[in-house]
């Protein structure tokens, strides 16, 4: 499978080994690897801080389509959201993203299934690129320290699914929909409706904490407001400077964006924390005057073609996000490195700065 994976900023060096490679489906001539058609799909990205507050950017494997007809497809090992001490050094211990199946615990209501994601990036027969991410989404905050899995969870997105598909420089489609949403209000995980088209859910005063350790932050009096909205454009995304766009760019995606108002037992405020969250982010692009091949264009997202032989290794991972001078949406992709292995050095999490008395 072909993959980008995750870089913060923080110059913690870490080694990956390489993606493996299958067996090329398709002959022919490759498509231009800078400016040619090309989709990219991830599963859960993640960023701490808001404007002023960079502290941490998390992006899980990326993955990008071939130069040749085939696929890239995200491994079923990736289950969740930190996945080791690494991760969750720079995510802040505190929040788990469940991604369909479940190993230690169940996170989902009764009812919905454990399932593998199906996560796919393809280019078609037609050299038309297209997208898809599907699983069960569930957002944990492990810091309420719940008997159950399921008593942690505070946002469940069943069956959600988000897929983009590049025909034509005048037929881009893009589409974010979910079966039932689920998100814990007055003790309990309750389905509340989600708005179609470009509106989005908000909600305030959720029991869910910071993503991290804050010193005299309280549980009891600790409460966040969260905004659920579909991805509508490219820079809302969150990514690698490797995941690019194109002349002609369609996107989907679920945005989560956290506000956590942290306050001491007293109830005096601490700080304020921002978490944005993309699930299911997924683009498509194609250049000025592409025209797809013969045959049935637009094959949507469910290419069969096999894996072509491309390897894109990781990069890094770290705390301390840079200021990227725009909308914080990109993180640089890391160098690639040649062996095998993984270091992770001790990493802070930095949750923004304390606010000053009597300020916001």
């Amino acid at each position: 499978m072909t993959r980008f994976a995750s870089k913060a900023a923080a110059l913690t060096a870490v080694l990956f080994p390489l993606v493996g490679a299958g067996v090329a489906g398709a002959q022919g001539q490759a498509v231009d690897e800078k400016t040619g058609p090309v989709s990219f799909a991830n599963i859960a990205s993640v960023r701490i801080g808001g404007e002023g507050q960079h502290g941490g950017a998390l992006i899980t494997e990326t993955q990008r389509s071939p130069l040749l007809p085939g696929q890239s497809k995200l491994g079923t090992d990736r289950v969740t959201v930190p996945k080791d001490d690494g991760e969750r050094a720079t995510f802040g211990g505190h929040y788990q993203i469940d991604l369909g199946r479940y190993t230690n615990g169940n996170p989902y209501p009764a009812g919905v299934a454990s399932r593998d994601h199906n996560v796919v990036a393809a280019l078609q027969a037609t050299t038309v690129p297209t997208a898809v991410a599907e699983t069960s989404y569930a957002l944990r905050d492990n810091w309420q320290g719940g008997a159950k899995a399921a008593d942690n969870t505070v946002l469940v997105l069943e069956g959600a699914k988000t897929a983009v598909d590049c025909t034509a420089p005048s037929k881009l489609t893009g589409t974010s929909s979910v079966t039932r949403l689920w998100v814990r209000q007055d003790g309990g995980l309750g389905i509340v409706p989600m708005p179609g088209g470009t509106a989005g859910l908000e909600l305030k005063n959720l029991r869910l904490g910071p993503p991290g350790d804050i010193a005299n932050a309280s549980k009891d009096t600790t409460l966040s407001d969260l905004k659920l909205t579909r991805v509508g454009a490219f820079d809302q995304l969150i990514r690698q400077d490797g995941w690019r766009g194109g002349d002609y760019t369609a996107v989907a995606g679920w945005r989560v964006e956290i506000t956590t108002h942290v306050k001491d037992a007293a109830g005096a405020a601490l700080q304020d924390v921002q978490t944005n969250i993309v699930l299911g982010g997924v683009s498509c692009s194609v250049p000025k005057g592409f025209v797809a091949k013969a045959g049935n264009t637009g094959g949507g997202t469910s290419a069969t073609q096999a894996a072509v032989p491309t390897q894109v290794p990781a990069g890094y991972l770290g705390a301390a996000a840079p200021d990227t001078g725009g909308d914080g949406s990109r993180v640089p992709l890391g160098i690639g490195l040649l062996f095998g292995g993984v270091f992770f050095g001790a990493v802070a999490l930095l949750l923004g700065r304390r606010r000053k008395s009597g300020t916001d």
